[in-house]
């Protein structure tokens, strides 16, 4: 009994270790030197003396410290920064070859468009990472912005008369586009503000600090790591604060434009409703007179079909009642369906001013809105 009892948990250790996801990784030193294995995960978590729960990645986006240790993903991005060396998990189902050798590797080493190369190696490592993340939004963001743009030059036209469904469906598709870009920035600053509200994470987050005796003392009496790893954390914050509001102008910008293309539409609508309403009433003033020819036309003798100059003077009398009826019934409409005059509104001047462009903008679609509406009152 106690053989079985001794020889289940290795059994049940050994089937577990090798069902054991295996690790693509990717290792990067200071010098920006590669280095590529395969690692099983238990393997790789033991190694790293990090916990199990730690390699699942179960966020989009996180940044977490254990063991003086940053595991932190970026969408499908997943890497681990030591204060030795730089590892990105599963890089091989990335397609980030170009970005992981030729930029990543020589921001690491010192050669590229970093700030805090001054610094200890997890700071270039998380920058780099911050940077390429931030990048790949903007990319996102200047893809979107001109085919939205374009789109609703061309919806927006008053002389449209119907509204181009494969322009429309465009729109639909860069307007989910743009909700799940708005949904990526949200989660990026929700991360970082995390981070900025706890100051014991930005302390773990500057690694070098707990282990090289060197760089504490730099830290306590010179530089202030933390403070350098909080304007970090800070400046990205901005710049995907930035993004966001310009995301936030263009779903505006096609808030605006629904606005405009139903009022558009239902401009036309009011428009065709009009003239079949008064077709309408034509119809209805000859009708009421055309009784008189269908009295005379009945095969009935009267003395007054006798007359030569009678035919001519039941004509006339039919055609002068359906006009002034039609007249007079288009005159009764047009006292009821007069737009009164709109109150007076007081111009309230805004201090911030927007950008000039996206200004000129929206206030060309405003003022198409405002146009459009005060025409569709008249046709009313």
């Amino acid at each position: 009994g106690k053989l079985c009892q001794r020889a289940t948990p290795d059994a049940s250790q050994a089937t577990l270790a090798s069902v054991s996801p295996v690790f693509a990784v990717m290792k990067l030193d200071k010098e920006g030197n590669a280095t590529y294995f395969e690692k099983k995960k238990t393997e790789l978590y033991q190694e790293l003396g990090l916990q199990a729960r730690d390699l699942r990645f179960q966020h989009l986006m996180s940044i977490a410290t254990r063991n003086n240790r940053i595991i932190l993903r970026m969408e499908f991005l997943k890497a681990v920064i030591t204060p030795e060396f730089l590892l990105i998990l599963d890089y091989r189902n990335l397609n980030l070859e170009h970005w992981l050798i030729n930029e990543l590797a020589s921001q690491l080493a010192g050669e590229g468009q970093l700030v805090t190369y001054s610094l200890p190696f997890e700071f270039r490592a998380i920058e780099a990472i911050l940077q390429y993340r931030i990048s790949k939004l903007q990319g996102r963001l200047n893809t979107l912005q001109p085919q939205i743009l374009e789109t609703l030059e061309a919806l927006v036209d008053p002389k449209l008369l119907s509204v181009d469904r494969s322009k429309l469906h465009i729109l639909l598709q860069n307007g989910k586009s743009l909700s799940e870009l708005e949904t990526d920035l949200k989660v990026f600053k929700e991360t970082i503000l995390k981070i900025l509200d706890e100051e014991e994470v930005i302390e773990e987050l500057c690694l070098s600090k707990w282990t090289d005796p060197q760089v504490f003392e730099e830290s306590t009496s010179g530089i202030d790591h933390a403070e350098e790893m909080e304007l970090l954390l800070e400046n990205y914050y901005r710049q995907a604060e930035d993004l966001a509001n310009e995301a936030r102008e263009l779903r505006v910008l096609i808030d605006d434009s629904e606005s405009i293309i139903f009022i558009n539409l239902d401009s036309h609508r009011n428009v065709m409703m009009r003239l079949n309403l008064q077709l309408t009433m034509g119809t209805f003033s000859l009708s009421l007179f055309g009784l008189i020819g269908v009295a005379f036309g009945m095969n009935l003798e009267s003395s007054l079909e006798e007359d030569p100059r009678m035919f001519w003077l039941v004509t006339g009398i039919m055609f002068l009642g359906s006009g002034l009826i039609w007249r007079r019934l288009l005159s009764f409409l047009g006292r009821h369906l007069e737009p009164p005059l709109p109150p007076h509104v007081s111009v309230v001047t805004k201090k911030s001013q927007p950008a000039p462009g996206r200004a000129e903008i929206k206030s060309s679609l405003k003022a198409e809105a405002f146009g459009l509406s005060r025409s569709t009152l008249a046709n009313q």
